[in-house]
């Protein structure tokens, strides 16, 4: 494979449940018997019977604060800012990026369309216009004539493995619907779009209509937007991918701006490694006057993390390097003749037009 790396159970056996129900039965027996004839009890027990004083216990019912339920608090935070988007192919769903009137969804949701119909949490509905569109990154930006919107806050740290994850949007046309789990993985390749991306992968259930849709941490904070998902069955399978918050921002604001789609660029070719050893992507060709050229990187080194990230193979050097903005330096770890290394590349930069 070659291409250019752009922003390219134990169980107890009946006779042992059967023995445990009797002997259960039994002493039941007895202790409803001593109740029932306490005279008896203390005769029998002579001059050492004693009486005993039941004591009060107090129940006290159970109280909640703040913080008790995060999923509904997190979504009381962002359903207002999540919108229903109609267009004349379909449905999906957006998030107001900013007040006065800008929103952002997935490119695939408004693909091929000019205007859209835009239904806010409120009920109002209104038309919207498509800024611009970042097919590689599947973000879109729409425009509507309102004021006053509640833009949502996109978070600016990377999420954790494991942590609380909640989608918020239109799966199937059902509007403000929210589901909850867990952030799955994070800097995971997904090649579903024209190239392939780095994502945030989530088991929260997404379906259609989802895409364009909020995913938020427990403090209504966008984590990302929503994109796609893995199945077999054509609904979720618990394998959602969204497009990270940091990514959002940059192309979204070179859409609302007008400015080019700058995406980084490396300037290698490679292949996985198939042979035993260390994973990675091998360096098969290197483009001449690319950062990669003058990083010094060369021809059959095995890339194996790039900023701490594993490289397995190709996919994953694009997706990593797609992850990152032109002028940024990342460290590249390698190994060059069996040695490992450590090579600083600041990545070059394509320009694409904003379509």
């Amino acid at each position: 494979m070659t291409e250019d790396v752009t922003v390219t159970e134990s169980k107890k056996s009946p006779t042992w449940v059967a023995a445990l129900l009797f002997f259960g039965a039994v002493a039941a027996l007895v202790v409803g018997l001593l109740w029932a004839f306490p005279d008896q009890t203390e005769e029998a027990a002579g001059d050492e019977a004693t009486t005993t004083t039941a004591q009060s216990v107090d129940v006290v019912a159970p109280s909640f604060v703040p913080g008790d339920e995060p999923i509904a608090d997190a979504a009381e935070v962002i359903l207002p800012s999540v919108v229903f988007v109609q267009t004349s192919a379909g449905l999906g769903s957006g998030v107001i990026y900013d007040s006065v009137g800008l929103i952002v969804t997935a490119a695939h949701v408004v693909e091929g369309s000019d205007t859209v119909r835009i239904r806010f949490a409120d009920g109002e509905q209104v038309s919207g216009t498509v800024v611009g569109v970042a097919t590689e990154v599947d973000i879109a930006v729409i425009r509507v004539e309102r004021d006053g919107l509640e833009e949502a806050t996109f978070s600016t740290e990377k999420p954790r493995v494991g942590q609380m994850a909640i989608a918020v949007g239109s799966p199937w046309g059902l509007e403000s619907t929210v589901t909850a789990g867990i952030i799955s993985a994070v800097d995971q390749t997904n090649c579903s779009f024209e190239t392939c991306s780095s994502m945030v992968q989530t088991d929260a259930a997404i379906n259609p209509g989802n895409s364009g849709g909020a995913l938020v941490d427990r403090y209504g904070q966008v984590v990302g937007i929503n994109v796609s998902i893995f199945t077999d069955s054509g609904a979720n399978d618990g394998v959602g991918f969204a497009v990270p918050a940091d990514i959002v921002v940059a192309y979204a604001n070179s859409i609302i701006t007008g400015e080019p789609l700058e995406t980084a660029f490396l300037g290698v070719r490679g292949e996985n490694v198939n042979t035993e050893g260390q994973a990675g992507s091998v360096v098969t060709e290197v483009t001449a006057g690319s950062a990669a050229e003058l990083a010094g990187i060369q021809l059959d080194d095995v890339v194996i993390a790039l900023d701490g990230v594993p490289i397995l193979g190709f996919d994953d050097l694009i997706a990593q390097v797609r992850a990152h903005r032109p002028g940024e330096t990342i460290e590249m770890l390698i190994i060059r003749n069996g040695e490992e290394i450590t090579v600083d590349v600041t990545l070059g930069v394509r320009t694409e037009d904003v379509g």
